[in-house]
């Protein structure tokens, strides 16, 4: 039946179809016969478990093993925050970058977390065979108790972390397990200036010259971990047209989501996101300029909102383009088409309705959602935590959220009752004076949030208040509440617990209530990503959902500006940016670092710094590997073009582009401008082609003394 289905709608395929090049592939489907068919190459199963196990899941973002000592490659701006942690007042090494040129050298960075893919189950029937004959909500319940438990006893017969995985918008449901490395050391830093060199005017541009790639190490027992699997440096060029893999972990797509859902972001939800940046760009920039270490505090923070803002104004401006919105609706009405005229589809036909009716529930709370909570007040989160903690173990272990469930309720008592490393008493000030700000902003002096947090005082006097009193920043008396219960948070006198006693209330309402219309939004999915199956099959991808995925494409240019963009820049045309535009441009956006300066008569200039090619990426592949058909890595991806940021919702082969360091490059600078002449023999394997100047001294990079 399905196959006279499919033979019938070759005109919807035309429109529902991908490219060749589109697609965050998981590693279960990989479109081997079209790869065979245009690149007369496709992975045999032992590359792609290779590949797999050489990559890894950072915080945010993605990297690899490049070595059998545990050496990983990622970006600079991916290792950012790990970077600055390690950093301090006198040792700025996102300013000054680092390196270690040995073992005993190399930085700890505490709590930080990297994760190997090593499993994947499918278990999709056993799931589906929980819910069948239910209602939305109680389908909803079920099934994500079902796969909690999986979770929990996979965990525990595996010995791995593991995760559940919604794909197709609920067309499928797996079980990742993870090796989580646990001990990971700063290794090895560029200057900021030279990571981020073109500043924020460069950002999703190209031409590009960023010197975007950063070294950590993982360790086990003490000693560097010995990777099994690991990406050796490629010796052979990469040169335009040679086909390039992608091995990495897409945060987030909305290509399978309804037209109406993505209508809700364009005109609700983005115009909130892109205000909220807006005011806390100018509180933090503010702060910034009180002291040179309120500066170096709050640079990483500032990268990312930045980076976000530019990202969501193009997210919006797609949504709001009147022809990308036709081709939207286009593939929409094709499935539809499909399911309306087909029996045996029948199941769907009222899954777009429902979801744009609890869409546009879920719209009109758009301002509770997104204002009604802790307010950039991590201690007032883990009072609203502890308070909501009290009302949820009185529950039927099945009827309790999930971070208060038995499995999980251990966890949580013991995250409450560890101290914050990373906590910092002025950042915290100005994020709750901010939050309470944008609140006060958004919601007006009536509405019940506001009464009970500011009364009739100001933000700034409130937050002031309540930050000099709270000993919530003490885990011991965090402790002494998660112990002691209801009883003990009554009887505190501590003002934000008093205020998440007051809060939490109205706080469980409105996430109960958004809980419930998500369920319904999900579950109306599943049954649009059943009848995408039967239409399409499996040459459709999911959207990205921060899981390892596998894209593909050339080393290819894009037409622009009435000519064609070059597949390759050089760190010749690094100097003459830099160069062309002086120190001063743009607050120094194309500013050399000293050592760069002095080292242009060293360099090879024709050795190539950024490429560009057409695989389909978006934020979370920042540090992806860059692999050849040999399996072995020839760059690094950190960026995407303008062009590529409409691919959260919809992509366009013809000028999406990713952008990468080239792996070329990175040996060149750190031979020739860092003299880190251990990393590169053990990222080749050998001294061969290797000029070793003498090793920089460990610590912030330094000016190199001349012979």
């Amino acid at each position: 039946m399905y196959r006279n289905l499919r033979c019938s709608l070759v005109a919807l395929l035309l429109v529902s179809g991908v490219s060749a090049e589109e697609g965050m592939w998981t590693f279960d489907n990989i479109p081997s016969a079209k790869m065979k068919a245009k690149y007369n190459f496709a992975p045999n199963q032992a590359w792609l478990d290779h590949v797999r196990l050489s990559s890894i899941r950072f915080p945010g973002g993605s990297g690899s093993f490049v070595s059998k000592d545990g050496l990983v490659l990622t970006n600079h701006h991916v290792g950012r925050g790990a970077i600055q942690q390690v950093s301090g007042p006198g040792a700025d090494y996102i300013k000054n970058g680092f390196y270690a040129e040995n073992y005993e050298k190399e930085i700890p960075v505490r709590g930080y977390q990297l994760r190997t893919l090593m499993m994947m189950t499918n278990v999709t029937e056993e799931i589906n065979r929980v819910v069948v004959g239910k209602d939305d909500k109680a389908a909803a319940k079920l099934r994500d108790e079902a796969l909690a438990d999986l979770s929990k006893s996979m965990s525990e017969k595996s010995g791995l972390n593991c995760e559940v995985v919604r794909l197709y918008q609920g067309g499928e449901f797996w079980i990742y397990g993870y090796k989580v490395h646990t001990d990971v050391r700063l290794v090895f830093a560029p200057e900021e200036q030279i990571a981020f060199f073109g500043g924020d005017p460069d950002n999703f541009t190209y031409p590009r010259h960023d010197a975007d790639f950063a070294f950590f190490r993982v360790y086990e027992n003490g000693k560097p971990y010995r990777s099994e699997h690991f990406l050796q440096w490629s010796r052979t060029d990469l040169k335009n047209g040679d086909l390039t893999f992608v091995t990495g972990h897409p945060g987030s797509t909305s290509r399978l989501i309804t037209v109406d859902q993505m209508k809700a972001d364009s005109n609700v939800f983005l115009p909130i996101t892109l205000k909220s940046y807006e005011g806390r760009l100018k509180a933090l920039r503010a702060y910034a300029k009180t002291s040179e270490e309120a500066a170096r505090k709050v640079s990483t923070t500032l990268f990312s909102i930045e980076n976000d803002q530019k990202r969501s104004i193009r997210y919006k401006d797609t949504l709001q383009n009147p022809e990308t919105v036709k081709t939207l609706e286009a593939k929409e009405a094709a499935l539809k088409s499909a399911v309306m005229t087909t029996p045996s589809l029948a199941y769907a036909r009222s899954a777009w309705k429902k979801i744009k009716e609890a869409q546009s529930q879920i719209s009109s709370m758009a301002n509770d959602l997104n204002f009604v909570d802790a307010r950039g007040s991590s201690l007032l989160g883990a009072a609203l935590t502890m308070v909501r903690m009290t009302t949820e173990v009185n529950k039927p272990n099945d009827d309790r959220m999930q971070m208060f469930k038995e499995a999980n309720l251990k966890a949580t008592k013991t995250r409450l009752a560890t101290p914050d490393p990373n906590y910092d008493a002025e950042l915290q000030l100005v994020n709750f004076t901010r939050g309470l700000e944008e609140a006060q902003e958004a919601l007006g002096n009536q509405h019940p949030f506001i009464k009970i947090t500011l009364g009739n005082r100001t933000p700034s006097e409130v937050a002031k208040s309540t930050l000099a009193a709270t000993t919530l920043n003490n885990a011991a008396d965090r402790k002494a509440l998660v112990d002691g219960g209801l009883p003990a948070m009554k009887a505190s006198k501590d003002l934000l617990v008093q205020m998440a006693l007051a809060l939490e209330p109205m706080t469980r309402l409105i996430s109960k209530k958004n809980q419930d219309l998500r369920a319904v939004i999900n579950e109306q999915n599943t049954l649009i990503a059943k009848a995408r199956f039967a239409v399409y099959g499996k040459e459709i991808y999911p959207d990205a959902t921060f899981t390892l995925r596998l894209t593909y494409g050339p080393v290819e240019s894009y037409p622009a500006n009435g000519t064609k963009i070059q597949p390759f820049t050089t760190i010749a045309g690094l100097y003459d940016r830099a160069w062309g535009w002086g120190d001063k441009a743009e607050n120094g956006a194309w500013a050399l670092p000293p050592l760069w300066k002095e080292a242009a008569g060293k360099l090879d200039m024709k050795t190539p710094l950024n490429f560009v090619h057409s695989v389909d990426i978006i934020g979370g592949n920042s540090g992806s590997p860059v692999i050849n058909t040999q399996g072995e890595l020839v760059g690094l991806i950190f960026d995407g073009n303008i062009e590529s940021l409409p691919g959260r919702y919809i992509y366009d082969v013809t000028a999406n582009r990713a952008v990468s360091v080239d792996a070329r490059f990175i040996i060149e600078s750190l031979n020739k401008i860092y003299g880190a002449g251990n990393l590169t023999k053990e990222l080749l394997g050998s001294l061969d082609e290797i000029e070793t100047p003498r090793p920089m001294p460990v610590g912030p990079l330094k000016k190199l003394e001349k012979k």
